[in-house]
């Protein structure tokens, strides 16, 4: 790190795992004299960072040379390191992304290509159903990638570690904090909340669903909006759990920008099958019935929304039936292991991603940081940005260092 990076104040804004790898990378580099947080919920990772599939990412995915590539494998890579460290609930058990059908498998090989590229080792070939059935007894397949680095992780756990770490370091985490406005004045920020007034001569915005409305708080003009795609699961009923060991995922399509219902273990017990991509009538919107009418009217009247759907038309149709069809999404399910049935399938829970869109439609599809004078923006950090969350920390603490693009 550049020696010369000396700040006396810093002010997180959000405390998802992002926002908490970072304030706790900034207590790291003994660069800052005061370091607080400001979460605006009355727990720290309420959102995203506990609403997800606990899983810890690779790298397999991401086009080489892109932060996601290069923050996920380095990141997961930490983020086990801190487990192992804190104690904190952690395996890795391995995947298997599975081709179905022989269209896929030349996906298949450009996942690979890119696995290899991104540094991941121990990648495995199965070309064949037994093979496959090796690793996974029930699972489909004509060919699959074994990628024996991924695990599941207690995110709850992380950010409580994190929040504990913080506290050690000298560091302030402040509840119930919803920043209500951001102002520069004399080389320095106000921070007017809902637990009071704060100083900074750096900002750092962490606020995940709501990323965008602290740029516009800040006085910039958000180049990329958050739309919020919910992600609905279904858990396996216990007589059905058997039929998987690891995590089993499809070859991802890539006329669409989601991986597709998928079978995760969790760290808590059980199986998790999901999750499907609706579109969110709320930002911090978890069930079908959750609407929040200012959410839901910035989104349905952002254009990029709608040249996204007109660019996904008969797949956006797809999601959204699915959603309310059990028998589609076993369907979807079934492509990956036959034997699950519908009656296998009981409720799950939910998530909600935090999506950045250009104006275009296009989904921003990298990790995306906007810096301005003393203050730094994360205005794009969907999954796998729990996994990488302690590397994204250390690349922000680079960046203003000045050691970073």
């Amino acid at each position: 790190m550049d020696s010369g990076f000396k700040t006396r104040s810093v002010v997180v804004v959000g405390g998802g795992l992002v926002g908490l790898a970072t304030a706790w990378r900034l207590l790291q580099s003994r660069r800052c004299d005061e370091v607080t947080l400001l979460e605006k919920d009355a727990q720290v990772a309420s959102q995203q960072s506990t609403h997800n599939s606990g899983v810890l990412h690779s790298g397999l995915y991401y086009k080489p040379g892109s932060e996601k590539a290069a923050l996920s494998v380095r990141g997961l890579r930490q983020m086990v390191e801190f487990c192992r460290e804190h104690g904190v609930r952690h395996e890795i058990c391995g995947k298997i992304v599975v081709a179905t059908d022989p269209a896929e498998v030349s996906r298949l090989d450009t996942l690979w290509e890119r696995g290899t590229q991104n540094g991941l080792v121990g990648l495995r070939r199965l070309d064949s159903p037994a093979a496959i059935r090796e690793l996974e007894p029930h699972a489909a397949g004509i060919a699959a990638i074994h990628v024996p680095q991924e695990g599941i992780v207690d995110y709850r756990g992380v950010a409580d570690a994190l929040e504990r770490e913080i506290g050690r370091l000298g560091g302030r985490v402040v509840v119930k904090a919803r920043v209500t406005r951001i102002e520069r004045s004399g080389g320095a920020w106000r921070l007017a909340s809902t637990a009071g007034d704060f100083g900074a001569e750096l900002v750092i915005n962490c606020g995940g669903l709501h990323a965008d409305r602290i740029v516009g708080l800040s006085g910039m003009k958000p180049a990329a909006r958050i739309v919020p795609f919910r992600g609905e699961y279904l858990r396996l009923r216990p007589a059905a759990e058997h039929l998987v060991r690891h995590l089993i995922y499809p070859v991802p399509d890539p006329s669409f920008p989601f991986l597709g219902v998928h079978f995760t273990r969790m760290i808590d017990g059980g199986i998790e099958a999901g999750p499907n991509a609706v579109l969110a009538l709320a930002r911090e919107g978890y069930t079908p019935l959750s609407i929040n009418p200012r959410d839901l009217v910035e989104s349905l009247t952002t254009p990029a929304l709608w040249r996204f759907v007109a660019r996904h038309a008969s797949m956006s149709a797809y999601e959204l039936y699915r959603s309310l069809s059990r028998g589609a999404f076993c369907r979807s399910l079934q492509k990956l292991v036959p034997e699950v049935t519908p009656r296998d399938l009981a409720p799950g829970g939910a998530g909600v991603r935090a999506q950045a869109m250009w104006p275009d439609g296009r989904l921003v599809d990298d990790f995306h940081f906007v810096r301005g004078d003393g203050i730094l923006h994360v205005v794009n950090a969907p999954s796998p940005a729990a996994t990488a969350s302690l590397a994204i920390g250390a690349r922000i603490v680079a960046t203003i260092a000045g050691n970073a693009g």
